[in-house]
């Protein structure tokens, strides 16, 4: 039987691996655009980076409203997901301070790479303040 996630467990969750999470943003004309992010955790907010200009970020300029939802593909099926305001960073030092994220996914030892790579004019950081989390756990269970 499928049950909540804990908040621990929802911490451990969107922690674990190399899972990416779908971004959705609302377009000027008010329809959704959805991409996959790579992201990190800073305490309870998610961060993840965007170019300027992506749809992403000239969404995100605009209007600060995202949904993230971060799933397990495999039985018994579990995910997350994050309603909240995204606050943009164009700060070259918190870009490379959160290379982290390229290391989370493509190995520590291209941390740096990928730090120097997306802290440059022209990519934003975005922290994601959460104001809803629901998760699901066991969903096939």
């Amino acid at each position: 039987m499928s049950r909540q996630m804990t908040a621990d467990e929802t911490r451990q969750f969107l922690a674990k691996g190399t899972r990416t999470a779908k971004l959705s943003t609302v377009c000027a004309d008010g329809r959704p655009h959805v991409a996959p992010v790579w992201f990190a955790l800073d305490g309870e907010e998610l961060l993840f980076t965007t170019g300027e200009r992506t749809v992403k970020g000239r969404n995100l300029r605009r209007d600060s409203r995202v949904c993230l939802c971060v799933d397990d593909e495999r039985p018994p099926y579990a995910f997350v997901i994050v309603q909240g305001t995204v606050t943009l960073s164009e700060e070259p030092a918190e870009l490379l301070r959160w290379a982290i994220i390229g290391g989370r996914y493509m190995g520590a030892d291209q941390a740096d790479a990928y730090g120097k790579r997306n802290g440059v004019p022209g990519d934003l950081l975005a922290r994601v303040t959460p104001a809803k989390i629901i998760t699901e756990a066991d969903v096939a269970g």
